[in-house]
């Protein structure tokens, strides 16, 4: 199972999502299972929406603990490798269909994923 967010999260040391791009920015970055939900910042550039949530929590726009405690309880085998992170708003997305979307597919081949769980922000 892998998870694929759009809260715009991003590790430290991980390029920040740049909320200046017109028509947002179409990037993907990658979260290890293993990363720490506590090292993720947001980056999210829409503010139609409270992120005080998110900031506290970031389970509840990118589940990792939840999925690691469902391995733990059996009810799932695995975690994928990693998961995907991308910016929300995004209100031009031809070249996310184009590029980015292809690109993050193989990805998740390469993972040899078999579920990727959706969770919109």
């Amino acid at each position: 199972v892998a998870l694929v967010c759009s809260a715009g999260f991003a590790l430290p040391d991980q390029e920040r999502f740049d909320a200046r791009v017109k028509g947002g920015d179409v990037s993907h970055r990658w979260i290890p299972a293993d990363a720490e939900v506590g090292d993720l910042r947001s980056h999210h550039r829409s503010r139609a929406f409270d992120h005080a949530g998110i900031e506290a929590d970031a389970n509840l726009a990118l589940p990792i603990d939840r999925l690691s405690e469902l391995v733990q309880r059996g009810r799932i085998s695995e975690v994928a490798p990693r998961h995907l992170s991308l910016m929300g708003s995004i209100t031009a997305p031809g070249r996310l269909v184009r590029e980015t979307a292809p690109e993050m597919a193989r990805g998740l081949v390469a993972d040899q994923v078999d579920v990727a769980l959706l969770v919109p922000v």
